[in-house]
């Protein structure tokens, strides 16, 4: 007679995503304490081990870039393993999914990651452009509980690569669609591999709201998580990432969803419990959580196992590399929004003088950006540029520029009391402060009291109206360049120059060349509202 250890079964799903290479819970700006972190989220996985149910941890993508310890490595220092790699093989990650922030350091640095790695990283739909096979790892794994489950795990990448990316970054690969590459791998692990539950590591988000269904965000192709739960058969967890979401306690179609943050400010959780019945296993309840890293003690063995990577990282981001008069501190971020400013204007002089521009846009990244203080260091250069973005010059039409104001004056709206706040559109799913432009080369002001659409009431180019007709060549980073954050007008558009450097290490280099910079507004942009 069979016991009833033997006809149930508890499987517990660990899921990291969007970790950006944040290893430590520490703000780089300035070293102060902060919940975030792989130290942190490793206390986490031991405290679920410890339970004693069957875990199974994954990572969902976006792993080894996005922090000063991310660019040390991979730029300065690759040698070493990669030090999230080295984070993941000491917890004993089963499977990492590609995300599209692993490409931004080149193919190179990627590889060398990957195979350093003792787990396998999952890329179902990134395949070879000649032979259609995956390009970097398996497709899928199939992990077995001690009763005898098999799980099924297939990993898939946002398709939307292409239009971020430098090309050389993905020579020879191809993105295939996500929903039709899911469909053939499923009926593959329950056909061919006998999977009992299958769970779909997906590095992208939704597209639609989860309750409603009703689109959330243009339908690009870039978040097709509510698409796989509703047009593929056969999802029992769709473990998600991208969108920096906090989503958990939901189901699309009778599929578990969860998505954890960003940085590893918490670590996903799913929780099965299965039945045998007539000798098949059948899931009898899930559930999916989220478990906040919050007053959660880090590991400190990870720790140490980082300390020579962190050591080298200090020293370098203390490097003194200038002088500032003036200021270009950020003491409010919506005023740096609201009327031209010293450091967006410094950025976008850097830009153009850099690639022989005449017009230049740039956008505060984030609200927790610093700006410049008196005495600059490599610290202040990367706490306020925080991506790898390089440089295009594009030339585009006046109108392509009129456009693109009238979608950067998208970020505002205007409350009941006449208040400037920033909209729904640019705060969901994910604040997109880096989505808001703005721009050098042309005079111009937005009058937000207007309807979307007709907010650009001024438009000057060397003191003239501008011509929409006319071309102009236009200094971007290569994200919006190719049309990121829905800038569709500057998508396909001509290639005038490509500068391949990191814009942080040419900020570095133009104040280093210099020794003293001075912070300057010449008052070209204004945003009004009446």
């Amino acid at each position: 007679m069979t016991s009833l250890r033997q006809q149930t079964a508890h499987i517990i799903l660990l899921e990291t995503s969007d970790l950006h290479g944040n290893m430590l819970p520490i703000h780089y700006a300035n070293n102060k304490p902060n919940e975030v972190g792989l130290t942190k989220i490793a206390s986490l996985i031991a405290q679920e081990r410890a339970k004693g149910d069957h875990v199974i941890v994954i990572d969902n993508g976006d792993l080894i870039q996005g922090t000063p310890l991310a660019y040390h490595h991979a730029r300065l220092d690759n040698e070493p393993i990669n030090p999230m790699v080295m984070g993941l093989n000491y917890l004993n990650y089963d499977a990492a999914v590609l995300g599209n922030h692993e490409f931004n350091y080149g193919l190179a640095v990627l590889q060398k990651a990957i195979r350093e790695s003792n787990f396998p990283w999952l890329s179902a739909n990134i395949v070879n452009q000649e032979t259609g096979a995956p390009f970097f790892g398996p497709p899928y794994v199939i992990k077995e509980s001690p009763e005898g489950v098999r799980v099924g795990i297939l990993g898939l990448t946002t398709p939307y690569i292409p239009n971020w990316e430098d090309p050389k970054h993905i020579a020879g690969i191809r993105f295939e669609d996500p929903i039709s590459t899911a469909r053939t791998w499923i009926q593959h692990m329950k056909s061919v591999e006998g999977a009992d539950v299958i769970v779909v590591s997906y590095h992208g988000g939704f597209e639609r709201d989860i309750e409603t269904g009703e689109p959330s965000e243009p339908l690009t192709g870039e978040n097709q998580g509510y698409q796989l739960c509703m047009e593929v058969d056969g999802i029992d967890v769709l473990l998600t990432g991208h969108q920096h979401r906090s989503i958990a306690g939901a189901q699309i179609n009778g599929v578990t969803i969860v998505q954890p943050s960003t940085a590893g400010v918490s670590l996903g959780k799913v929780q099965l419990e299965l039945e045998k019945v007539e000798g098949k296993w059948q899931i009898r309840s899930k559930q999916s959580m989220l478990l906040s890293v919050a007053n959660v003690e880090a590991d400190s063995d990870l720790i140490g196992k980082n300390e020579s990577y962190e050591a080298k990282t200090q020293v370098w981001l203390d490097q003194p590399i200038g002088h500032l008069t003036g200021d270009m501190l950020v003491q409010d971020p919506m005023k740096i929004r609201l009327a031209d400013n010293a450091l967006i204007e410094f950025i976008n002089h850097v830009q153009m003088e850099l690639s022989g521009a005449p017009i230049s846009n740039t956008a505060l990244f984030d609200n927790v950006s610093p700006g410049f203080p008196r005495r600059i260091t490599m610290r202040d250069i990367v706490s306020n540029y925080i991506y790898p973005n390089t440089l295009k010059v594009i030339r585009i039409s006046g109108q392509d520029i009129k456009d693109a104001l009238e979608q950067s004056a998208e970020y505002f709206e205007l409350t009941d009391e006449g208040e400037v706040r920033v909209s729904k559109s640019f705060m969901e799913p994910k604040p997109a402060h880096y989505n808001y432009d703005m721009w050098e080369g042309i005079t111009y002001t937005l009058n937000i009291s207007r309807p979307i659409g007709s907010r650009v009431v001024q438009l000057d180019f060397e003191g003239k109206p501008m011509d929409l007709g006319r071309s102009f060549d236009v200094v971007m980073n290569n994200y919006r360049a190719a049309g990121g954050g829905n800038y569709a007008m500057f998508q396909d558009k001509p290639v005038i120059k490509d500068i391949p450097t990191d814009v942080a290490e040419l900020l570095a280099g133009y104040i280093m060349e210099r020794g003293t910079i001075e912070a300057t507004v010449n008052g070209n942009w204004k945003v009004i509202w009446e």
